[in-house]
């Protein structure tokens, strides 16, 4: 029997009209309840601001009660069954999983195309181009393109959980350091070189990881056990173009944009350059894709990083590719050390030209901290690919004395 759990979306929740993100959630849990999904993750209101809140995720745990029990959903079986609508949209979803299997066999399997970078790019590709549909407005948010609500000058108040991560750092360096001090690390070496040897042939590596576990290994010290044998996957960055500027269709602000691309390209002898880069532990890309590839849809130069940078090794990317400006994309609530960090690195060095710019899941409380931190400009979710391309214009304008 296929077993399935189900999440509700993540880049769907939004940062303006904030309670938007209620209703959001119920309709996608609903979705999944009707499929008769075994497990099922409701996200909170506030995750497009920060890490949830216990009274956000208190609203997302029962709004699946609310299914269970007042909507009565978990009790009907298959309460669509015969519907030709559900139908249709089944047999067009197992047509495009099923082209999407083709392409993958025809590169030699899964792991071929994901050695290729296959899987990501389609990803990457869709995600563009729901993008443009939102900064056309083609596709509505309630409360970000369409029926927003009207400026009475106060600000929304919306409580956000604050985490300071950097005693959150040490806190887990000393939890580790206590660990290792009071393991049997003849114990520890032993299971570390099962697990290599493990790796280095065709063994169920699982009992070897389990007993690495058990004499209290680090999932760092039996990852590198593994990586000894294996290596280390190291994803092939491809960029989509034309795919976000297909979808805006005729859009006044392209027209502007592309003028203004123009200028500075002809004051400067190239194009406008972007380090659009990701620190710290955050593994989530989707922000930094859509708008590498909807800045190079525009005419700037983008140069995209790696996941998991530290601040040196994203100072030393954008000084070798010269850059005008780094973009930071954030979701995991690193921004408050590793933006300042970055800057530091910026001026005491090479890069004191260098605008830093912000973009991503950040409470708006965290804006004048990181300005003063010497951001330039941060950018909520929400925020139009084409107003975050002419506010960072404006910024190299300014510096470059373009008029």
């Amino acid at each position: 029997m296929l077993r399935t759990h189900c999440q509700t979306s993540g880049w769907s929740l939004a940062a303006q009209d904030v309670f938007n993100n209620v209703p959001r959630t119920c309709v996608e849990a609903a979705a999944a309840v009707a499929g008769h999904t075994q497990s099922l993750h409701t996200n909170s209101l506030d995750e497009a601001l920060g890490l949830p809140t216990d009274y956000a995720a208190r609203i997302a745990r029962n709004t699946q009660l609310h299914l269970q029990h007042e909507g009565n959903m978990a009790h009907v079986i298959d309460p669509f069954g015969g519907s030709y609508l559900v139908e249709d949209l089944t047999q067009q979803l197992a047509a495009k999983a099923r082209q999407h299997i083709a392409e993958a066999e025809s590169l030699g399997g899964m792991a071929a195309a994901i050695e290729a970078g296959v899987p990501k790019l389609r990803i990457e590709e869709v995600a563009t181009a729901t993008q443009a549909r939102i900064d056309s407005g083609t596709q509505t948010i309630v409360g970000v393109n369409k029926y927003q609500p009207q400026d009475t000058g106060a600000a929304e108040q919306v409580e956000v959980r604050r985490i300071d991560n950097s005693e959150v750092r040490s806190q887990q360096i000393a939890r580790l350091k206590k660990i290792r001090a009071n393991r049997d690390q003849k114990a520890v070496d032993a299971a570390l070189d099962g697990l290599r040897r493990a790796a280095s042939g065709r063994e169920n590596l699982m009992p070897f990881a389990i007993e690495a576990a058990r004499q209290r290994a680090t999932v760092g010290e039996m990852s590198d056990a593994m990586a000894g044998e294996f290596g280390r996957h190291r994803a092939e960055i491809q960029g989509v173009r034309g795919v976000w500027k297909h979808h805006m269709k005729d859009s006044a602000e392209i027209d502007v944009l592309k003028d203004r691309v123009d200028e500075f390209t002809k004051s400067l002898g190239r194009a406008p350059r972007i380090l659009v880069a990701k620190l710290g532990q955050d593994g989530h890309d989707r922000g930094q894709k859509v708008i590498a590839s909807a800045f190079a849809d525009l005419g700037f130069d983008v140069v995209t990083g790696p996941l998991f940078q530290t601040p040196d090794e994203v100072y030393d990317l954008a000084i070798r590719h010269d850059v005008d400006a780094v973009g930071i994309s954030t979701l995991a609530a690193a921004h408050l050390s590793q933006v300042p960090a970055l800057r530091k690195k910026l001026d005491a060095g090479a890069g004191r030209h260098i605008e830093l710019v912000v973009g991503g899941v950040i409470p708006p409380g965290d804006i004048p901290i990181l300005e003063r931190a010497g951001a330039a400009a941060v950018f909520l979710p929400g925020t139009k690919s084409t107003d975050a391309a002419i506010r960072l214009l404006d910024l190299l304008a300014r510096r470059r004395n373009i008029s």
